[in-house]
């Protein structure tokens, strides 16, 4: 499918904090991202590098203490930090659809499918019996089998792998611009993840959204994305088309990350390569790259000036002051 270089999203010099008891907790801290219509981008990082933070800012579902301090959301040109409750609402389930990583938190217990699909269809001014109908062709396309009699079942009588096929069914009944898939094979077995994977590109392809898609997996991301966006602790480090940067990563973080993959694991062995160390504290940064304190190849200069965000190879952004050293490995 043909991707337009305009973007359907462009987040920019993006910052943002929490209030805490003991500080400000800098939970993203000058993040730029863009995603085209028909692209896939895959966000990764460790838990704790701020992916569902930058999920909450784009939906503008923050909770009470995170706040903004710099920096743009352009949803096809409109500033979703700027726009206000009433305009998200407009925006959501609309124009934006979101797929959670539990369906039995996303889907509503008490109520059948039925009832759930036709009422967020409430935009749509339609008959009751035209919206069911478009409900039952819907869990079609994502391959619900005798859809008919099973329509009207409550959400605990599905399987996990059917609530998610209907959970996605549901994000994309209004034929998002933006769809924001946040690791919705996590709790998948492997042969269910490779189905939802294939079915998410088939719809993309249809439809024609862009899906920024959240996930710690990276086989899923080499398997479906166009882009990869990495980030650690608060930061975008690195940022590039998914075959050269998995090819030829060039910030030691997502080296030390891909090395860490168990799919590049050759030899049996009793012991998982990691990463050494931990992530740091947001109220209390280090001085200098945010990596550092983990980074094997670290010195005075990375210990106390903030990097810049270079080209290198190619990534189109890497945040590292030697973008261009030799790929570091993991010892085992």
């Amino acid at each position: 499918m043909m991707k337009s270089a305009e973007p359907v999203l462009s987040v920019e010099g993006l910052s943002l904090s929490y209030d805490t008891p003991h500080g400000e907790l800098l939970a993203l801290r000058d993040v730029s991202l863009t995603i085209g219509r028909g692209e896939i981008v895959g966000l990764v990082g460790e838990s704790g590098s701020g992916k569902s933070s930058l999920m909450q800012a784009i939906l503008q579902l923050m909770p009470g203490a995170a706040r903004v301090t710099s920096g743009r959301i352009l949803f096809e040109g409109q500033d979703l930090v700027a726009l206000g409750p009433d305009g998200m609402a407009e925006l959501l389930g609309d124009r934006i659809s979101v797929v959670f990583q539990d369906p039995m938190t996303a889907l509503n217990p008490v109520l059948t499918i039925a009832r759930q699909m036709i009422d967020i269809q409430h935009r749509r001014k339609e008959s009751r019996a035209a919206k069911r109908q478009r409900a039952i062709e819907m869990l079609r396309r994502v391959r619900i089998p005798d859809v008919e009699s099973k329509i009207d079942r409550y959400p605990h009588e599905f399987s996990g792998g059917m609530r998610q096929r209907i959970a996605i069914a549901m994000a994309l009944m209004a034929e998002p611009a933006l769809l924001v898939a946040d690791e919705p094979t996590t709790a998948l077995d492997a042969t269910l993840e490779i189905a939802t994977i294939n079915l998410l590109r088939e719809l993309q392809q249809e439809i024609g959204c862009a899906i920024l898609f959240i996930t710690h997996h990276l086989g899923v991301v080499a398997e479906l994305c166009d882009r990869i966006d990495i980030m650690y602790a608060g930061e975008l480090v690195e940022s590039g088309p998914v075959g050269p940067v998995f090819a030829d990563p060039r910030h030691p973080y997502t080296q030390l990350l891909f090395a860490c993959d168990p799919a590049q694991i050759v030899e049996t062995t009793r012991h998982l390569p990691a990463i050494g160390g931990g992530l740091p504290d947001l109220i209390d940064l280090p001085e200098g790259c945010v990596f550092a304190p983990r980074c094997p190849r670290a010195d005075d200069v990375c210990r106390m000036q903030r990097p810049a965000d270079h080209s290198a190879a190619s990534s189109d952004l890497v945040r590292c002051h030697y973008p261009q050293a030799p790929r570091l490995e993991i010892l085992p």
